[in-house]
């Protein structure tokens, strides 16, 4: 039986259009779940929509909707981009969802009654936009510390999740479980910021809005977003409290993929609360870098908004999804403009993948009329470039452990840039005009087909639809990773389609002229 891997993204607020900075992470747990799922894992991958709040009760009377046909829209529209960036989630969540609120009131009451849970007075400085509370000691110069934007003083009745009767043991954990929040940098933020100095007890319910699922033994007031969110995570597995099989089989998740602004709650709410249910912890919590325009933080005051779909409908999934898969550096954050996503399409994959495929393709066209030849007796530049491909799974793994992606990415296209190279060197124009070199240039072909082929392979975790672009002109079924241990996957005698662009090279002063328009 497959080794499990639960992998979930945090879920999108709905209470507007994600933007490519939100888009972000579900590209990026894709390619994580697509790779694992590659290499024999049983993978469930979750993601979806956070639909109750304060935020969303005042865009919904805003728009003239009802909170809940405001949020059925914004999560139709998450779910619609997250499709066209190919995302293949196993599950796609809402918060709304009868069977969620119900689990959720069952947690509430679990805590309350094993005395996790007591009721008070909130009073200090609250953030609408994150629905965050914060003492005056957090806030700075009036202003929200998470998104810089202005708080006022609020002071109502609430529940408390006592989340001082778990420091000691949260930071015990933390520190015998060294790889459970990373990147590092994050994890010394949260243990010298915000654990060690001691935790505040936790407001989870409000009594000043009513969109949100009722607390079972108050239903003056609704349960606060970070105990009702963050528990989809355990909620659509089958925890209910009793177990599920699914619950059983796939929890405590491998991953939590989440954005570096949310860590605190996903590192410290979310562990007290599975404590205080007697549940495991997730085995890793990666905090990831933001995807920034330029200089800034998208955001609609800024004007900066860009959208994956419109991108997606200008330059195509896969030059979106290399771009986000590639260029966010593994624990800092990432820079998006125009000029420089076209730069690195037409360089990398116009340039480097698509040249080389469409060159072999073509090649073998013109001189065995597409069919795949037996290749001959490999000579020490052969085997240079064969040894080099069947090395980099291993390498690739061995990124993809660490969940470095782009530097995973780069390892496959090294083996596009070798074929490229052995292609200068081998000449085969220079063989197919010398009647005792037609061996030889059977041999070279055939290397760079299965090259290709291998490539090919790994590529379909970061680049699925250029992948099976390249498997179809290819002709060859033969994708699985068990087919990477050999050299010998390219069957002698099937025809080759016929050569089509993979990435066609853009015009970058025409597009840019465009956009500006």
């Amino acid at each position: 039986m497959n080794k499990p891997f639960y992998i979930s993204t945090s879920i999108a607020y709905a209470s507007s259009k994600p933007h490519i900075g939100n888009s972000y992470e579900a590209v990026l747990a894709d390619a994580i779940a697509r790779y694992k799922r590659l290499v024999g894992y049983d993978v469930y991958f979750q993601t979806g929509t956070d639909e109750h709040g304060e935020k969303i009760e005042t865009k919904a009377l805003e728009a003239g909707l009802k909170p809940q046909e405001y949020v059925d829209e914004i999560s139709l529209e998450v779910r619609r981009i997250w499709d066209c960036l190919n995302v293949s989630y196993d599950k796609f969540v809402r918060t709304t969802n009868p069977a969620h609120e119900e689990i959720v009131q069952k947690i509430f009451k679990k805590l309350y009654d094993q005395g996790d849970i007591y009721k008070g007075k909130y009073e200090g400085l609250y953030c609408t936009p994150c629905e965050s509370f914060w003492t005056e000691s957090q806030a700075v110069d009036n202003k929200c510390p998470d998104c810089g934007r202005e708080v006022h003083k609020a002071s109502e009745e609430a529940y408390f999740l006592k989340l001082s009767n778990y420091t000691d043991r949260l930071i015990k954990y933390i520190e015998e479980h060294p790889h459970f929040i990373e990147p590092e940098s994050r994890k010394n933020e949260i243990m010298n910021n915000f654990i060690k100095p001691g935790l505040q007890d936790l407001c989870i319910s409000r009594s000043s809005f009513d969109w949100g699922i009722k607390v079972p033994i108050d239903d003056k007031h609704v349960i606060y977003v970070w105990l009702d969110a963050l528990a989809n995570y355990i909620t659509f597995l089958g925890y209910d409290p009793e177990k599920s099989k699914d619950f059983s089989k796939y929890w405590p998740a491998d991953l939590h993929l989440i954005g570096k602004d949310i860590l605190r709650f996903h590192t410290i709410y979310w562990p007290c609360i599975l404590m205080a249910l007697d549940l495991p912890l997730p085995k890793e919590i990666f905090g990831h870098p933001w995807l920034l325009f330029g200089n800034d933080k998208m955001s609609k005051s800024k004007g900066n908004i860009v959208y994956a779909d419109d991108l997606v409908q200008k330059f195509g999934v896969d030059a979106i999804r290399y771009y986000m898969l590639h260029e966010i550096p593994f624990a800092s954050d990432g820079t998006f403009t125009y000029e420089l996503l076209i730069d690195k399409v037409n360089a990398d994959l116009a340039n480097v993948l698509g040249n080389l495929v469409n060159r072999t393709i073509s090649m073998a066209h013109k001189y065995f009329n597409g069919i795949v030849e037996e290749p001959g007796e490999n000579t020490d530049i052969d085997n240079e470039l064969i040894n080099f491909v069947l090395s980099v799974p291993s390498k690739i793994d061995e990124k993809m452990n660490e969940y470095r992606i782009a530097d995973a990415i780069d390892e496959c296209l090294e083996i596009f840039r070798k074929c490229n190279k052995y292609i200068d060197d081998t000449c085969p124009w220079l063989l197919a005009k010398d009647e005792n070199g037609i061996d030889r240039l059977k041999t070279v072909i055939y290397n760079l087909l299965e090259a290709i082929r291998h490539a090919s392979v790994l590529l379909s975790a970061f680049l699925p639809d250029a992948s099976k672009k390249i498997f179809k002109q290819l002709n060859t079924t033969n994708s699985d990773y068990a087919s990477l241990s050999n050299f010998t996957g390219m069957d002698y005698g099937i025809v080759l389609n016929n050569p089509e662009p993979i990435f066609m090279r853009i015009d970058k002063e025409t597009v840019l002229n465009e956009l500006h328009r």
